[in-house]
């Protein structure tokens, strides 16, 4: 058997406890994977004292991340601490060390990946990120190998597990979005502060990745529609339900025209189709391909060992040298070809409007008319019982529901202007996109 691959850690949390617990606890199974032995030789973290939850025989462990990655016992870095500071300094000394990178860090790849591709490649090492997208889903792999022979044509996922656990929790025990997140914390999807899930700002960054991938182009969130799930409620749910639709946070991004429509929102998808029956932690890819057609991927797409699954994969691919076969192959920059991406005031789709209103006349039409002064036509009006009286108001509070027909974003913020003034409305009034 050839020498050992001999690992170097930056963080030792979550994901890098799942990593050392299989390559220690599996070892024979994956150094027969990898055809030489993966020894974890080096660990950097915070603080040394504070529990773990598995130990590592051996690892020599210190706080100073350089202790690591210039190491000569260290063969390749695992950067497992997620965020820009010091990931970034991190991964390029590793690469300018001449050390492969293997990272879950798709904030890192979103926003910093246009400098360090192209550092990898120049000095003929390698960055894989299986892991950062979409948990234990070999998304990556299939976009960058098995996809090849076609032009991906459109890309639609659910690529936040958290988020997609709170949505099933909420429906499927009619409770609070509060009382969600507090589930999925206490299951380990979510963090302390969940913002970056329930916000859309995850999904958004991974969609990036799939986008450059998929399509050439690098495109940060900044350039297309985030909407999280923090402004929905259970009611919000149930009326999909009852139209015939699931509320999923769905990233998306596809060719119309020549040009490449992007957005990340919480989407009304029919009960049909196999991206609305995907539930709790899960998450699912549908990719549309012009020689294959559709196809999906879906595994668990949050918690620890989704996700030290998809590392342990990508430092297999280290050791028996896939990952420096395919890693100058993948579309990483932007193509001289690339699809231009459409304007945001031209993107097209069908919407789920929903407003808290008073039960008196002349509400409907007040909507209504804005709505068709700006070229909205509505599909169809539902107003639920009358509720309670509202202490600030001598009339009902009642949920009015609009579908509308085909029309743009444009349009939409157009009489969003007008919404946001009328006095019939109590509080927010919830617009959200319905999928094709």
């Amino acid at each position: 058997m050839a020498e050992p691959l001999r690992v170097g850690m930056i963080g030792l949390g979550t994901v890098g406890s799942g990593v050392a617990e299989i390559l220690c606890g599996h070892a024979e199974r994956t150094s027969g994977r990898a055809g030489r032995e993966v020894v974890i030789r080096r660990i950097a973290i915070r603080d040394p004292s504070k529990p773990r939850e598995c130990e590592v025989p051996d690892a020599k462990v210190t706080t100073d991340w350089r202790e690591v990655v210039v190491a000569d016992d260290v063969d390749v870095v695992l950067e497992l601490i997620g965020g820009l500071s010091p990931a970034e300094e991190i991964v390029e000394t590793a690469l300018k060390a001449g050390k492969p990178v293997v990272t879950a860090n798709k904030a890192l790849l979103c926003e910093r990946g246009d400098r360090l591709f192209p550092l990898a490649r120049e000095l003929g090492t390698t960055i894989s990120f299986e892991a950062a997208v979409a948990g234990g889903c070999p998304i990556i792999a299939a976009i960058g190998q098995a996809m090849t022979g076609n032009q991906i044509t459109s890309l639609a996922a659910i690529v936040n597990g958290t988020s997609n656990f709170i949505l099933t929790k909420m429906l499927d025990e009619d409770t609070s979005y509060e009382d969600a997140v507090s589930e999925a914390q206490a299951c380990g999807y979510a963090e302390a502060d969940p913002s970056m899930d329930v916000k859309g700002i995850d999904a958004a960054q991974k969609l990036g990745l799939l986008t450059q991938l998929a399509f050439g182009r690098r495109i940060t969130p900044d350039q297309f529609p985030v909407q999280g799930i923090d402004e929905l409620s259970l009611m919000d749910l149930k009326f999909a339900d009852e139209l015939g639709y699931a509320i999923k946070l769905l990233a998306t991004a596809k060719l119309v025209d020549g040009k490449l429509e992007m957005h990340t929102q919480p989407t009304l998808i029919r009960h049909h189709e196999p991206l609305a029956q995907v539930s709790g932690p899960y998450n699912m890819i549908e990719l549309t391909g012009d020689a294959v057609g559709k196809t999906w991927f879906s595994a668990m797409g949050a918690g620890q060992m989704a996700t030290a699954s998809a590392v342990v994969a990508d430092l297999i691919d280290v050791a028996v040298g896939r990952a420096a076969t395919n890693f100058p192959l993948l579309n990483l920059t932007d193509q001289p070809d690339a699809f231009p991406l459409q304007a945001v005031e031209d993107i097209e789709r069908r919407y789920y409007f929903r407003f808290n209103v008073e039960d008196r006349p002349h509400v409907i039409a007040d909507i209504a008319d804005i709505l068709g002064r700006a070229e909205i036509s509505l599909a169809s009006v539902i107003q639920k019982e009358v509720q309670e009286p509202d202490e600030d108001s001598p009339y009902p509070i009642v949920p009015l529901v609009f579908m509308t027909h085909r029309t743009t974003e444009g349009r939409l913020r157009s009489a969003a202007k007008g919404l946001d003034q009328l006095d019939c409305v109590r509080g927010s009034w919830l617009c959200l996109p319905i999928g094709e």
